[in-house]
């Protein structure tokens, strides 16, 4: 079988309503497979207003908003009539999956039952998120709903060996593979530093700036964030701390960290200047399972201390690139980056260093993975 034989329905939960690292993935992906002659429709729940023009052709789930403050995201209701019979006219011979949702199961289940191979990727720990909302005791359940999720499934790609470790522990049988993930490096290279932006936020030339990029959203670590702040505060370190990015946790995370610069949300090349700005980048989250807010920022040849959790391991080297730290040790993370303020050598070192591994990671090469995957599962 060859790329242009593939039609290829892929269920996202968010393919473009909401900018993230999960559905700019997606979208680079569906390009990459267009390109090579797919034949690609996209079912996801859409919005009149959407963050950004999707990719491919998109029909709409019907969902409805999360409730509990998460309004901006929507659950789609599974596959309605409305999407079965565009299924059913559209004939694919291969289905995507890329969340264990309501609609991600459906999927499966049309899959299975009408003899189409399936292919999972997995872009978010959501077995994690209970933990930041009071019902942790929840987060067992999420992994056994994971688990059956992914052994329904022909074939299961993720972002690192951290993941593919980590669903095997899970029980996971499935075939997997590793679809990392790339950067655009004219976007995010050192050379797009900018000190005049930084003293536009108040920012000394001789301050080391300790930066949050990525969604202000509790499930990002923000409460291990403002402890570590503290902390360097207390021990009397010169820092400032740089917060790129916006969400609904803003004002919660504004009061526990309230001598930081929020620099607010950015696109494009503007993004790129934020984080080639930065001097040191803090990921303190487990909930990705690969980060490419740690990649770009590696790119751009900032040094990064993050959680040692799936999404860091095989991409940040210990004392190399950066430092990986246990995920709640506030104590750790503070000696790491009080050890990168206080050392420029150590922080340019490690920054170069980050900047010469990041090159490797290109998107045509690394989607080609995903197409190779699809061909080894389609059926002739």
């Amino acid at each position: 079988m060859k790329p242009t034989d593939l039609r290829v329905a892929m269920f996202s939960g968010n393919y473009n309503y909401v900018r993230d690292g999960a559905n700019q993935a997606l979208n680079m992906l569906a390009r990459h497979l267009l390109d090579a002659g797919v034949t690609l429709r996209v079912y996801s729940p859409t919005i009149a207003e959407p963050a950004f023009e999707p990719t491919g052709d998109l029909v709409d789930v019907p969902a409805f908003a999360l409730p509990a403050g998460r309004g901006e995201y929507r659950l789609g209701k599974g596959l309605p009539r409305i999407v079965r019979d565009d299924l059913a006219a559209y004939k694919p011979n291969l289905i995507h999956v890329s969340a264990p949702d309501v609609t991600g199961h459906r999927a499966v289940s049309y899959a299975r039952d009408n003899g189409i191979p399936c292919l999972a990727s997995l872009h978010t720990r959501f077995e994690t998120y209970p933990r930041y909302y009071g019902i942790g005791f929840l987060e067992p359940l999420a992994v056994y709903l994971s688990k059956r999720f992914y052994n329904r499934v022909d074939h299961v790609v993720v972002p690192g060996r951290g993941m593919k470790e980590l669903v095997r522990e899970w029980g996971v049988e499935t075939p997997i593979s590793i679809w990392s993930r790339g950067v655009n490096h004219d976007r995010f290279t050192p050379a797009r530093r900018s000190l005049e932006w930084r003293r536009s936020l108040g920012i000394a030339d001789d301050e080391v700036a300790v930066s949050f990029l990525g969604r202000l959203v509790l499930e990002k670590g923000l409460d291990i964030f403002s402890e570590v702040a503290a902390e360097l505060k207390a021990r009397g370190v010169r820092h400032k701390i740089l917060v790129i990015g916006d969400g609904p946790a803003r004002d919660w995370f504004a009061e526990r960290v309230p001598d930081a610069v929020f620099a607010g949300f950015q696109t494009g090349d503007h993004l790129g200047r934020a984080v080639a700005s930065m001097d040191i980048f803090f990921n303190p989250s487990v909930t990705e399972t690969f980060g490419n807010v740690t990649l770009e920022a590696m790119a751009c040849g900032v040094p990064v201390v993050a959680a040692h959790a799936s999404g860091a391991v095989g991409l940040v080297d210990e004392g190399e690139t950066g430092f990986l730290v246990g995920p709640r040790d506030v104590k750790a993370y503070a000696d790491a980056i009080q050890k990168l303020c206080e050392n420029d050598e150590v922080r340019h070192r490690l920054g170069t260093n980050g900047h010469a591994k990041a090159k490797g990671f290109v998107w045509d090469r690394i989607n080609q993975a995903v197409l190779d995957a699809y061909l080894g599962i389609a059926k002739p």
